[in-house]
Formats: C-alpha cells, sequence, structure tokens
C-alpha cells in the first residue's frame, strides 16, 4: 500500500442522468490539497455549501447512499466514491449541480477510465490506515447480513450474495488489492428485480432508470399482458426476456451482481475517511450495512484514541498565533485558552495551551497544590473546537458558540503549571447550526481529558 496521501493530477468531468431524480447532471472533480478528504460541493445552491464523503453525514441507504450536511444533500455516491478510494485517490473536491451524480451505465467503468487517464499525484501528507487487530462484526440476522473484517497487512475483500433466486443463484467475488480494479470491478453494473420495479416507481424513484443503465432480473414468467405494460414504462417496443434478465443478451461477467455488492461496498467503506489493512469477508452486503459498519468502526476509532492524532513541535510555527485566534474568538484574558493552533483540516483541529503558574485560577485551586479545573479543561477544548467552525463561515467576527451540553466527560490526569495542553477536535455532526464533536486533551502525549461536546453556532444580535 501507497504511505502518501493522492490527489488527482487534473479535473475530470461527468454529464448523465440521476437514477431516481431523472435530472440531467453535472458532475466535475477536482484535485484537493493534503488532508482534505473527498467532499461534494453543491454548486447549484447558494454558497455553494459542502458535505464531507464520510459515514457520519450519511442520512439514507434505501436505494444509494446519500450524505447531507446542512444545504448540501447528494445521494448515490457510491460508484464514484468507490471509482476514486479504490484508484488510489485520498483528496478531492466534487463539484455537483444537482442533488445526485450521474448514474452514467450503472457502473463505475466511466468514472474509472476517467481517473485513470489522467492520473494522481502524490502528495506530502502521510495516508491513514485503520489496522484491524481483532476482529470486528456487523450483521443484520433478520436480513442474513453479515460483514467481517479480520486483522492483515492488506486490504481485501470476498463478498458472497444469494436472493433466494434461480436465476442469480450464489455469486461470490473477490477484490484485492493488487487487483486491476477498472477491469474486474468497475465496469459491473446496478441491478433490480422486475418485482420491485412498480413499488420503486410509485415512490417517485428510478426516474432515470432504463434498460441501457441497469439489469433487471425476472425471476417468475411475463405474461404478455405484463411485457406490454413494461413496454409503456420503458418506452421500447422491442422488451424481450432473455436468461432471466431484461434486454440484457450478456452479461459482463457471470458473476457480475456480485461484484457490483462488491463494488458498492468499496464506495461506502471509502467513508470511514481513512483506508483499511484488513480482510473483509460481506455476505449480502447492502448500503445501509456498510455504511453503518463504518460507523461503528469510526466511533470505536474515536473512542480507543488515547494517543494524540497529530503531531506538535513547538520548533514550528503555528497556523493561527494568539492574535488570529482573537480575531476568530470573542474571549479575551483571563479567560482565552487557546494560545495557538497548529493543525486544522476541514473537520478537524489541533490547539495548545500553554499552562503556566500566572494563571489566575491557581491562586484558589489550590494553593498549596495547583491543579487545572477541569471545567476549564473542557472550555478550552470548546474554544478550540470554535475556533474550527468560526474560520469556516464568513464574518466570523459577528457569531459566536454557545454550549448545549457535554456528554462522556472524563479526567484521567492533573493538568499542572509548566504542562502543554495539547487539544483535539473531530466534528462528527454539523447541521442546522449544532455542532458535536469529540474532543480530547492530551499532555505529553497522554490523555489528560475527554469529553462529547455540543454547541450552537448563532448570529451575534
Amino acid at each position: 500500500m501507497a504511505t502518501k496521501q493522492c490527489t488527482l493530477a487534473s479535473a475530470i468531468s461527468f454529464e448523465g442522468k440521476g437514477l431516481h431524480t431523472g435530472l440531467q447532471v453535472k458532475m466535475t472533480v477536482n484535485p484537493a490539497e493534503d488532508n482534505h478528504g473527498i467532499t461534494f460541493r453543491r454548486v447549484d445552491l447558494e454558497n455553494t455549501p459542502e458535505v464531507p464523503a464520510l459515514c457520519e453525514y450519511v442520512t439514507d441507504t434505501s436505494r444509494g447512499t446519500t450524505i447531507e450536511k446542512g444545504d448540501a444533500k447528494v445521494s448515490t455516491i457510491e460508484h464514484i466514491m468507490s471509482a476514486l478510494w479504490t484508484l488510489g485517490v485520498d483528496n478531492a473536491i466534487v463539484d455537483i449541480n444537482a442533488p445526485e451524480t450521474p448514474i452514467m451505465d450503472g457502473s463505475a467503468r466511466e468514472y474509472a477510465e476517467a481517473i485513470t487517464k489522467v492520473g494522481i499525484v502524490e502528495q506530502e501528507a502521510e495516508r491513514r490506515y485503520f489496522e484491524v487487530t481483532e476482529k470486528q462484526v456487523f450483521t443484520l440476522p433478520e436480513k442474513g447480513v453479515a460483514i467481517v473484517i479480520y486483522p492483515d497487512d492488506e486490504f481485501s475483500v470476498s463478498v458472497h450474495v444469494d436472493y433466494n433466486s434461480k436465476v442469480v443463484g450464489n455469486q461470490y467475488a473477490t477484490y484485492f488489492s493488487k487487483d486491476e480494479y477498472a477491469e474486474k470491478i468497475a465496469m459491473c453494473r446496478t441491478f433490480v428485480f422486475l418485482h420491485e420495479l412498480e413499488p420503486l416507481m410509485k415512490m417517485n424513484l428510478i426516474k432515470g432508470g432504463d434498460l441501457d443503465n441497469a439489469i433487471v432480473v425476472v425471476e417468475n414468467p411475463v405474461s404478455d399482458e405484463q411485457l406490454d405494460h413494461l413496454k409503456k414504462i420503458f418506452g421500447k417496443d422491442d422488451i424481450r426476456i432473455t436468461g432471466g434478465y431484461l434486454n440484457n443478451q450478456q452479461l459482463r461477467a457471470n458473476n457480475e451482481l456480485a461484484r457490483h455488492k462488491l463494488l458498492d461496498l468499496l464506495g461506502d467503506f471509502a467513508l470511514l475517511g481513512m483506508r483499511i489493512k484488513g480482510r473483509v469477508w460481506a455476505t449480502r452486503p447492502g448500503h445501509y450495512a456498510n455504511t453503518e459498519f463504518m460507523k461503528e468502526l469510526s466511533r470505536m476509532i474515536r473512542r480507543s484514541g488515547d494517543r494524540p492524532s497529530f503531531k506538535y513541535s513547538a520548533k514550528e510555527q503555528p497556523l493561527m498565533d494568539i492574535n488570529a485566534i482573537k480575531a476568530l474568538l470573542p474571549h479575551r484574558p483571563p479567560f482565552l485558552l487557546v494560545d495557538r493552533v497548529f493543525h486544522i483540516e476541514k473537520n478537524a483541529i489541533g490547539g495548545i495551551k500553554q499552562v503556566s503558574m500566572n494563571e489566575p485560577f491557581f491562586v484558589g485551586h489550590f494553593p498549596d497544590e495547583p491543579v487545572m479545573p477541569g471545567v476549564l479543561i473542557i472550555e478550552a477544548l470548546a474554544q478550540c473546537c470554535g475556533i474550527l467552525v468560526l474560520s469556516g463561515v464568513d464574518n466570523p467576527e459577528c457569531y459566536s458558540t454557545y454550549f448545549l451540553k457535554a456528554d462522556g466527560v472524563k479526567w484521567k490526569r492533573k493538568v499542572v503549571p509548566g504542562d502543554t495542553l495539547q487539544l483535539e477536535c473531530h466534528i462528527a455532526d454539523f447541521r442546522r447550526g449544532i455542532c458535536t464533536a469529540e474532543c480530547k486533551a492530551f499532555v505529553g502525549g497522554q490523555l489528560a481529558c475527554e469529553a462529547v461536546l455540543t454547541a450552537q453556532i448563532a448570529k451575534n444580535r
């Protein structure tokens, strides 16, 4: 596995219909800087709001994967995510002028071809990996769904699908990190069973679906009357059934359906936001199971992170000094509790509080054994998170952040004069002006305090 992050060598554009909305969509995938991750930007909306391609922003998985943050909502992202992530793109900004990606031919083939044609370039930042150290399991017994990840030095996936279908049968598909994704997985198309079409149409979905961008599985005999009905639905006079499939005389692989499920899984697993070193076995995976499993892993990774995510060096110039911080926060001494910011990205920040004996709270807490009050450590974390949020809005001086609640607060060790308090905040959710962040404070690389903080961002009167 490569150790450095990568982005596209140049922008690539696509046009086509959205599968469910039927809208004509234009989508351009642009290179992005180190540590940006993959984000979708709705260029058709005011202020071009963005939503990160991360599992915590998944809001719907009924017929594809949908992510949403504030006014930005994008559906059916799994195919483009599968192609970008599997072909090595860590950072990209996806400009899109509709609430859904173009379905193209129902696969990720055109995406993969375009990415391969322009190529990717290596960046300076190191890739982040989730190294599986013990078996992790997600199951939905009532649906026969099971996804298991085992420890391994490389990433690989094995998928098994069985829909009790005499047409589809049992199908298996595998992917290893050294496989040719574009040739083996990307060309496999989405599929639907014929008996699912009518309900989907009644739900006002698949407006952009046709026999050129989906495999339709026909499980039961179809009467002439039903064929005439299908001709009207698809606006075609040559509707026919061949080998259990509607107008699909030749599959691109004898296990194309299993391979497409693998394609989807790769796209959904990319929403973890870090690459996986582990061996995956999945039975009847789907978007809900894939993304819920990634949410579980994401929470587990954050909970178990008792070491700083970011490396601080006093020798390096801060990204924000005290004057830059004062320009964002309304706090002033003696209640300004962040001295510098040394790391900042889309949804995370690293800051520093130098704890001195001159702090006024040490006068009474405690005269003979000075200890920084735990509530002030929480306040320092909240201020650090406020810097992150306000740095992303126009006219930050017009806004303030207000505490709503603190959950899971734990203090692990004392913070005393002379300590360098390293503050880290990772945004878990941010919508409608409410921000929830997982925050931790470290001293000497050891966890001193952790909490999940929720605050409201409000415009000043």
